[in-house]
């Protein structure tokens, strides 16, 4: 009892802290933020997670179904060592929620939090199983924050800008052990705005200086490719579930068992190359370009490629992403080895899908998505999703043929072929001669695939952000239009 309320007093001493923070620091405006649903008291057939909006963890996707890395985590743990348990997931409205709602019994586990000192005094932690870098970030078109020279301190290019860091993280942890040599730092401790909303900020000039973690930035960047990094801060940092320090034995021991196989037998590398493998993968340049050409090109294909998805069931963004990565949405593309259109189809598919004029998008986009999905289709069912259509893309590029040269490659080097983070190592090893020699179809340059997915990925990922998915009655027009569209 004793300890619990040790424990307590140490949250609310906490909580006092961040009050304080805030109110001796000047408020940043932000965005609107949803609420966190009301928190049931804890039922027993049920596991509670509670976590935080964000890019990097849990959030909306383009479908408005929840997703992130935290999301998928969880689900895998309770269907493979709780699958008597129903999961429900809480919301918290601020980072500094979190713990508290840990403290208070309202869940039994916290996701979303790096392991830092004063956190380990309040909270337990499990195994971690994935490292961060906190980054200094600011806007490369903003004249007032133009990066800092190597020579100068950091501090004296903060100290004149408007630094903000949402209230309870862990940067605030860093910026107060950086005060302690340089008493004139200041920052802003936002109550209000997570990571996510300070980084948006920062990229609209609304804001000079925030903090993140490498992995959001990384993400955020594909969005907003003015944002650059000023400087790392100190050691990387651990991220992991967390659990009140009164929380059951065997559920801490059940989740460091879940991480310990995840990691061994390859499901962690693979959930952290879905979520971040492509994050980094286009630069400033190719984003910049991109978001031009949604404004100004994407609008006349849209409805072909939604059209499209109403024929395959394909998402319109991923057929739009990968006609991006192929042409550039110019219709007239044709590239040195004759494959041309809005789709860079070759002349043989185009025979197979039916296609008269390659370079009429109207036959163009149906034939490519449709081409694709019977790619899809040729893909082994064992092969779960989205590393199927992964796959199907590496095939669209380099051909269905050294696809399977792959994917045996990968079973002979002892990896998964039904992973697509494993056929990536395979596909490299297609132009080394004491590898492809041993193959079925020979030498392919293995490396153009890989880079295609990951840049269709990125793609794609910017497209459900900014553009919205097909609705119910958008469905409808376009189901009444079909026959107008579909050669």
């Amino acid at each position: 009892m004793h300890d619990f309320l040790k424990t307590w007093c140490y949250a609310l001493a906490f909580s006092l802290i961040l009050v304080a923070c805030s109110a001796q620091n000047k408020q940043v405006p932000t965005s609107e933020i949803p609420p966190a649903p009301e928190i049931a008291a804890l039922a027993t057939d049920e596991i509670v997670f509670v976590t935080h909006l964000s890019r990097a963890s849990y959030y909306l996707n383009g479908n408005n179904e929840w997703a992130g890395i935290d999301h998928d985590l969880a689900q895998l743990f309770v269907k493979q060592f709780a699958p008597e348990y129903k999961i429900r997931f809480v919301v918290a409205p601020q980072l500094n929620e979190i713990i508290p709602t840990l403290l208070k019994n309202q869940a039994h586990i916290a996701t979303g939090l790096s392991i830092t000192d004063l956190r380990k005094e309040l909270i337990l932690f499990a195994t971690p199983f994935y490292d961060t870098q906190q980054q200094l970030i600011y806007n490369n078109e903003n004249t007032k924050t133009y990066k800092p020279k190597r020579a100068a301190p950091l501090v004296s290019f903060i100290q004149d800008k408007n630094l903000s860091v949402p209230a309870g993280s862990s940067a605030i942890e860093r910026l107060e052990k950086m005060q302690q040599a340089q008493p004139q730092l200041q920052w802003q401790a936002s109550p209000t705005a997570n990571a996510d909303v300070l980084l948006e900020k920062v990229a609209l000039g609304g804001l000079d200086l925030t903090i993140a973690n490498s992995h959001l930035v990384d993400i955020m960047q594909n969005f907003h490719p003015q944002l650059s990094v000023a400087s790392s801060l100190g050691e990387p940092e651990k991220m992991a579930w967390a659990f009140s320090k009164n929380a059951d034995p065997k559920l801490i021991e059940k989740v460091n068992k879940f991480f310990k196989k995840i990691r061994n037998d390859g499901t962690l590398h693979n959930l952290i190359d879905r979520h971040y493998g492509h994050a980094n993968r286009l630069s400033s340049d190719d984003i910049n370009v991109f978001l031009a050409r949604t404004d100004n090109l994407l609008p006349q294909y849209a409805p072909l490629f939604k059209a499209a998805q109403q024929q395959t069931g394909i998402d319109w963004r991923l057929l739009a992403a990968l006609s991006y990565r192929e042409s550039h949405w110019d219709t007239h593309n044709t590239s040195p080895t004759g494959v041309r259109g809005l789709m860079m189809l070759t002349e043989n598919t185009a025979n197979l899908m039916g296609v008269t004029d390659r370079l009429d998008p109207i036959q163009s986009v149906p034939a490519g998505a449709k081409y694709i999905a019977k790619l899809i289709d040729l893909i082994p069912e064992n092969v779960p999703e989205p590393d199927r259509t992964y796959m199907a893309l590496a095939a669209y590029n380099i051909g269905y043929a050294h696809l399977q040269d792959a994917r045996a490659l990968t079973k002979r080097l002892n990896l998964n072929p039904d992973n697509w983070v494993d056929v990536k190592k395979a596909l490299l090893k297609l132009s080394d001669p004491d590898y492809y020699s041993t193959t079925k179809y020979g030498y392919a340059s293995g490396g153009a695939p890989v880079v295609f997915v990951e840049t269709v990925r990125s793609y794609q990922r910017i497209l459900e952000h900014i553009q919205p998915g097909v609705d119910v009655s958008e469905q409808a027009i376009i189901a009444q239009n079909d026959a107008e569209i579909t050669p």
